[in-house]
């Protein structure tokens, strides 16, 4: 849900109109609404670099997953992990969009670690790729840009680390 219709939502059930300080979040969302989108172009656009630069990273990490016998040995394995990290790239522009972490929450935290844990998905490897996809993502954002998504990025990190 987004910011701007939280605030909606909530005072209507209220029946009230926006507190004080529900209008300074909303304006503070607003201030910067032209970065965010700029933002969700730039991974967008780059979507392909910065999934090739994060596969490198994580496979320097953890060789043994593209190993004989690893979690991304041969391309389909190995397709199926990039499809993750196109997922995850398009959670944090769903997120940076709407200046609210929900749409994370709901579809990419809430139940990962079973998910991953079943598939026989090593968690700490996906922590890690989520990371190399952090770092990978920042290198085509600028200072401030980088200040909006890395904290959505993080969330994710600390969903699947608990």
């Amino acid at each position: 849900m987004s910011i701007i219709t939280k605030v909606i939502i909530d005072a209507d059930n209220e029946l009230r109109y926006p507190s004080i300080g529900e209008l300074s979040i909303l304006k503070s969302y607003f201030s910067n609404v032209d970065e965010r989108l700029n933002i969700v172009c730039t991974l967008r656009d780059n979507q392909q670099d910065i999934i090739k630069l994060a596969s490198k990273a994580i496979f320097q990490i953890h060789p043994e997953y593209i190993a004989p016998g690893g979690n991304a040995e041969g391309a389909r394995k190995r397709s199926l992990c990039l499809r993750d990290y196109g997922w995850y790239l398009r959670l944090v522009t769903y997120s940076v969009l709407s200046g609210e972490k929900d749409s994370i929450e709901q579809l990419g935290v809430i139940g990962v670690k079973e998910m991953y844990n079943s598939l026989g998905v090593p968690i700490l490897g996906m922590i890690d790729s989520v990371e190399c996809l952090k770092k990978a993502s920042v290198e085509f954002l600028s200072e401030s840009q980088c200040n909006i998504v890395i904290p959505y990025f993080d969330f994710i990190i600390h969903g699947m680390s608990n």
